[in-house]
């Protein structure tokens, strides 16, 4: 081989490694170009502020964690029998755990047959079936039945610490369509609405970030993209956006679903009674409370000497005990029970505060775990 040959050879050698080298710099460690260049995108980008580089990343980072969910019911033709599916709504969730949870609003899925799960919009939809339901806080769970490694929780964060002014961001899908990101701050703290069983629901985020019909059930982040809240509800008689959105507190979401998880239902402690008056025949006695018409059989209320109401002929009743107070917390209605037994467990003694014969009464009463 001759020398000019030689050298030409050398050259092309030189050359190749060069190249190699160049293109081994502008890679990272595992060797995955792709990712590095997609990471420097928004750093390379001359528009955009580090305010908006931080939002955008927090977007992008947050999207394959939220649900979008539809639901369908199942109707039976009166003359044919045939069974058909109909559309029912369309709602928001996000990842919980790499089990397959989805955490939405229980009104997102209330009253469906069936459920689906889109966790990306390249991504057929999912079947996913129910979990766990709590009215009384506007949550659920559903858990899809396909296995899927690649799901990505969203990163739980504290409600505790929350100041009014913060910066919050929601994600989701509104009117069903594709993943959309609003933002805003913290309007106030400590709000309370209405479950959708009445219960009232305490201690919530009002913030000003659009939570339109379809945002449900999805989360409200910190801007480190943490979950901070569960969209839930708009404060309008329209049902459109009106500039005031409520979240429910992660804080109370991080008790919530794993007692949903777990047993299906929230687990409170229990007293006993097993059917309560109406408000307005207590209003009626001149009183403010619970009024117990039925016991359970041999449980805590009947253990503890408490008296339901008991008729003996079409005029002749005798009215049940009234309770007014729970360890010295005043008890005006169904709701405030259900939130006083939320601080206690299954085998506390509580001091009850009761009205019979229209007197005055203390009954000490130890809670039972509720069936």
């Amino acid at each position: 081989m001759s020398s000019k040959i030689k050298y030409v050879l050398l050259g092309i050698l030189i050359g190749a490694g060069l190249i190699t080298g160049v293109s081994w710099k502008n890679t990272d460690k595992t060797g995955n170009k792709a990712e590095n260049e997609e990471a420097n995108y928004l750093s390379e980008s001359p528009n955009l502020n580090s305010e908006e580089q931080a939002t955008i990343k927090l977007f992008e980072e947050t999207c394959p964690s939220v649900a979008f969910i539809t639901t369908t019911t199942f109707r039976q033709n009166f003359f044919t029998m045939d069974v058909t599916e109909v559309p029912r709504g369309t709602g928001t969730g996000f990842v919980w755990d790499k089990k397959g949870h989805i955490v939405t609003n229980y009104h997102v899925i209330k009253g469906a047959d069936r459920f689906l799960v889109t966790l990306a919009s390249n991504e057929e939809p999912v079947a996913a079936k129910l979990v766990g339901i709590a009215p009384d806080k506007d949550l659920a769970v559903i858990r899809i039945e396909k296995e899927k490694d690649d799901l990505r929780p969203v990163p739980v964060g504290v409600s505790e610490s929350l100041l009014v002014g913060q910066s919050v961001y929601a994600i989701g899908n509104p009117f069903g369509l594709d993943y959309s990101l609003t933002t805003g701050i913290i309007s106030a703290l400590g709000r309370e609405i209405k479950g959708t069983d009445g219960t009232p629901i305490k201690d919530v985020i009002q913030t000003d970030a659009a939570i339109n019909p379809g945002n449900s059930g999805g989360p409200l982040l910190n801007s480190s993209g943490e979950l901070i809240g569960v969209n839930t509800a708009i404060y309008s008689p329209s049902g459109a956006y009106a500039g005031i959105g409520f979240s429910i507190p992660v804080d109370v979401v991080k008790w919530v679903v794993p007692e949903l998880i777990k047993y299906g239902k929230i687990k409170r402690p229990s007293l006993g009674i097993a059917s309560i008056g109406s408000p307005r025949v207590v209003r009626r006695l001149g009183y403010q409370g619970i009024l117990i018409m039925e016991l359970v059989s041999n449980g805590a209320g009947d253990k503890a000497g408490l008296r339901p109401t008991t008729t003996r002929g079409f005029n002749d009743v005798t009215i049940g005990d009234i309770i007014v107070a729970m360890d010295e917390k005043p008890i005006k209605a169904y709701g405030d029970m259900i939130l006083a037994l939320e601080n206690y467990s299954a085998g506390d003694k509580v001091m009850l505060t009761i009205i019979r014969d229209k007197k005055e009464r203390k009954v000490s009463l130890v809670l039972e775990e509720s069936k």
